[in-house]
């Protein structure tokens, strides 16, 4: 099989949609940060939101956002959406590190920051580099403050330290899930201690000035806030040849991006297409902006509301006619670690979009095993667009896996598969995609979108 790059004799196409994608990473580190960009696009691209209409038509285009951290965006179709929709799903939190709620405080001349990890990290690799604070701080009067330092080249940045390998002897002989603990994953944010202050804790308190004087915050403040930490930086390309992209949390916002990017440019479908950007897939998609909410079919329901057919029956009948990409990553093979991996049954750097039957783990437990006649239907509008795609599992049988929001929406009674671009390095502070598969992968997200019919 040939390569996506051999596909596109002309790489402009490739290299231009993915300089939108990496200017995406930079705007969106967080979920709602994901959820602002996604909202500003749709609207540039002719999106209203749904409470704005009395009734919907065909090729109407709107979007619905759930408390600033999830986005459902619609294009009506020609046909009732009682014969279905083609959605495509995917997860804009990424694993991070978040400050608890009382934070600050000062030991030995520092000030820190008191954390709780969130989601699968590997501990160690978030020492001695440069991370970045992003956020929201809500305030009691109902204001709310974002932050974001550590982006700008002349922002200040924030790290947790590292023991020097000098010392490092007895460190060194455990365990990498404990060499750093998680309680140890403090952040050092200053050493100046306030002056003309009364206060015992001088360094805490000159924090809490700077605070106060750029933000008007006080300590209490962070009782009601949202901050994560997460690696500073820009999105770079990766390979001398400048094939891949090195960046903070492509899983899952190379999907998002991708399957966002799909629903933007599709229209005049046949059947309704929507798109679903969700949050907390990383720690079990709980809450009420992770999809075991009952957000989305809140949301479906209002607009067979608008259409004018909801009924609790009509809406059960939408949803059992509906196609679904899980659109959410997979591991590319990596020739560093080939042991972990089955190469008949990986997905491979620039072999286009992924698409796994079933995910889970070791006994396929955990998954949503799509059946054979949904995968036939989409082989077929993959190749009837000549969209390069792949298939593939997570690793080796008995050592490991993962999963997906995939087996939720697949208990709403649709025909749902996985579908995403292969990474490296996933979940680590920097992971990495190729640009052939991310276009791509938008190239097949769109086609699943205008053509997927039943």
């Amino acid at each position: 099989m040939k390569t996506v790059w051999e596909k596109h004799e002309n790489y402009n196409e490739i290299m231009n949609f993915n300089e939108q994608y990496k200017a995406y990473l930079n705007a969106a580190k967080t979920e709602r940060e994901a959820t602002d960009e996604a909202l500003a696009l749709a609207i540039e691209h002719g999106f209203k939101s749904l409470d704005s209409y009395e009734a919907l038509k065909p090729n109407d285009k709107v979007y619905y956002v759930n408390r600033n951290k999830n986005i459902c965006l619609f294009v009506i179709g020609e046909d009732s959406i009682l014969k279905g929709m083609n959605i495509l799903g995917a997860h804009i939190d990424s694993p991070r590190i978040d400050l608890k709620q009382n934070p600050l405080y000062e030991q030995d001349g520092l000030a820190l920051f008191d954390t709780h990890y969130y989601g699968g990290i590997k501990k160690y690799q978030w020492v001695a580099s440069p991370l970045a604070i992003h956020g929201v701080v809500c305030k009691k009067d109902g204001s709310i403050v974002k932050i974001s330092v550590g982006e700008d080249d002349n922002d200040p940045v924030v790290g947790i330290s590292d023991l020097l390998v000098h010392l490092a002897g007895d460190q060194m002989q455990k365990k990498a899930s404990v060499v750093i603990e998680g309680e140890d994953l403090n952040v050092l944010v200053g050493s100046i201690p306030a002056k003309n202050s009364e206060e015992k804790e001088l360094v805490k308190q000159n924090i809490l000035n700077l605070l106060k004087e750029k933000y008007d915050i006080e300590e209490d403040d962070f009782i009601s806030a949202e901050l994560e930490i997460v690696p500073a930086g820009k999105a770079r390309d990766y390979g001398l040849d400048r094939s891949m992209i090195m960046s903070y949390g492509q899983d899952d916002r190379v999907c998002a991006y991708t399957s966002l990017r799909a629903i933007l440019d599709v229209e005049n479908v046949k059947r309704t297409a929507c798109c679903i950007l969700v949050d907390k897939e990383e720690v079990g998609s709980i809450g009420n902006t992770g999809m075991h909410s009952r957000s989305f079919e809140n949301i479906v329901s209002k607009v067979l509301d608008k259409l004018g057919v909801y009924s609790p029956l009509n809406l059960n009948e939408c949803f059992r006619n509906s196609y679904m990409l899980s659109s959410d990553v997979t591991v590319a093979f990596d020739p560093n670690y080939p042991s972990v991996s089955e190469p008949k049954n990986s997905a491979y750097f620039g072999k286009g979009l992924c698409f796994a039957k079933y995910t889970g783990s070791r006994g396929k437990s955990g998954c949503n095993d799509a059946n054979a006649e949904f995968m036939a239907k989409i082989r077929k509008v993959m190749d009837d667009n000549n969209v390069y795609f792949q298939t593939s599992e997570l690793g080796r049988v008995d050592q490991g896996g993962g999963g997906t929001i995939a087996y939720i929406l697949a208990q709403l009674d649709m025909e749902v598969i996985d579908a995403g671009i292969a990474v490296q390095n996933m979940h680590a502070q920097y992971e990495v995609t190729s640009k052939a598969d991310v276009y791509e992968g938008y190239l097949g997200y769109k086609a699943f979108l205008k053509d997927m019919d039943r």
